[in-house]
């Protein structure tokens, strides 16, 4: 069997981390030729260049930059199991990284996230709002702990990550009080030809709309489309048009918004899921989103699945 000399392999690690034979030199407390010579012992005993020079700098071919993936993990997981035995300082928080897909109503975001904030161990939260596949990228890189979405991972996808569902729910359509008189009576074929708030069409939900109405053989009139879910229910506010949202935020919605609940979309479903980069969880605060979405805030409608 061929074992990685992982000595060698924190010298690389180090150099591509800090740019340079001479960062990773100062960092080390070694001279530049002994790190130059551990970079090149691992090439040659993997059979592959990981780096190239480029003018002056050095860069990571497409094999340096796989190996840089892995070594990133491993040396992650060492720095996690050092400061699992070693313990850390009491009362110094635990930063928790989690990026947010855009599409996830913020609503549900916080609710999710709420069981965190609760732990007997402090953390530091801080949180990053971007398309989905960013985040996985960055997931992948270990930039974030956790990634809550609308829908799973693609299985195609070059990050390794897995996704845990933490639970589904219907769907609601609002309206202000005026709208929701009118298109309250024989729900829901009222909605033929009613102005509709819908999500853009990067969303699961907006898919799930579209694919229910088709069936059903409702066409509602698309009086806007959103790409922020909060500024859709600011318009839906105003009386614009009807819009869906989760059924687990109908009581936030109704009581922010000023609205009312008109009626649920039969078979439509929300799925909510937590992406990460482990399939059994260790991360203390991705375990309390977890357990609490499952136990309290789906406890109706989830239906058990294993993550």
């Amino acid at each position: 069997m061929d074992w990685i000399n992982y000595h060698h392999l924190l010298y690389f690690w180090l150099v591509a981390r800090e740019g340079s034979v001479v960062a990773a030199s100062r960092e080390l407390r070694l001279a530049e030729p002994t790190v130059s010579g551990q970079v090149k012992a691992l090439e040659r005993s993997l059979g592959e260049k990981l780096f190239q020079r480029v003018g002056r700098r050095l860069e990571m071919t497409d094999t340096g930059r796989l190996v840089f993936r892995y070594a990133e993990e491993i040396f992650s997981l060492g720095r996690e199991l050092t400061d699992t035995l070693k313990g850390r300082p009491s009362g110094r928080p635990l930063h928790f990284r989690v990026g947010i897909a855009d599409v996830l109503p913020k609503r549900v975001a916080h609710r999710l996230l709420e069981p965190a904030l609760r732990l007997p161990e402090p953390i530091a939260l801080v949180c990053f709002e971007d398309k989905p596949d960013r985040l996985l990228a960055g997931l992948s890189l270990h930039e974030l702990d956790l990634v809550l979405s609308d829908s799973p991972a693609a299985p195609g996808a070059s990050v390794r990550a897995f996704s845990h569902l933490l639970g589904e729910c219907g769907v609601v359509v609002f309206g202000t009080a005026r709208l929701a008189a009118r298109y309250r009576r024989n729900f829901p074929r009222s909605l033929d030809g009613a102005p509709f708030l819908f999500p853009t069409d990067n969303t699961t939900l907006r898919r799930s709309l579209d694919q229910w109405f088709n069936s059903e053989g409702i066409r509602p009139r698309v009086a806007g489309q959103f790409q922020d879910s909060a500024l859709l229910k600011a318009f839906g506010e105003t009386g614009l048009g009807v819009f869906a949202a989760p059924s687990v935020t109908e009581a936030e919605v109704r009581q922010q918004h000023r609205v009312q609940a008109i009626g649920r979309l039969g078979s439509v479903r929300e799925r909510f899921y937590a992406i990460s980069v482990e399939r059994r969880i260790r991360h203390p605060a991705v375990a309390a989103i977890i357990e609490a979405a499952r136990v309290k805030l789906f406890v109706q409608e989830f239906k058990g699945r294993p993550a």
